[in-house]
């Protein structure tokens, strides 16, 4: 696997390249993270259709990579802006993505990590207001 060609991959990512995935993807890859667990490119392929449904221009930003011969770990940067509540703004999500490459280079085990609290229902309007309150309460 060229690493640097999926993080490209991964930059320039659009809902028209969500059907470039089998070129970097195993047919039964199996992918996790913390709302999903699928195996198979066109069940991966599915969600991340559904990401570009779900908010507004989304971008990742792979700012680190630590590569093995078999597999690598990139940590990455989400972007995007939610249509219902932020106000339009940018919002953040920050994340690692364990991979393992199956004997053709193509990545048949995607586990993403990443803090649901911290990097969603802390952001969402009442919810997080809620989580923040809690925080402060119990930090004093």
């Amino acid at each position: 696997m060229n690493v640097d060609e999926l993080v490209c991959f991964y930059h320039e990512l659009s809902l028209e390249s969500v059907a470039r995935l089998p070129e970097f993807y195993s047919r039964d890859a199996w992918f996790k993270d913390p709302f999903n667990e699928v195996r198979g490119v066109a069940a991966l392929q599915r969600i991340f259709e559904h990401m570009f449904r779900q908010v507004a221009e989304p971008r990742f930003v792979i700012t680190e990579q630590v590569v093995a011969e078999n597999g690598a770990m990139l940590v990455w940067e989400f972007f995007y802006r939610v249509r219902l509540w932020g106000k339009g703004e940018v919002q953040v999500m920050r994340g690692v993505s364990h991979l393992q490459f199956d004997d053709q280079g193509k990545v048949c085990y995607h586990r993403d990590y990443w803090d649901t609290g911290e990097e969603l229902y802390m952001k969402l309007p009442v919810l997080g207001t809620l989580m923040r309150g809690l925080r402060r309460a119990l930090a004093a």
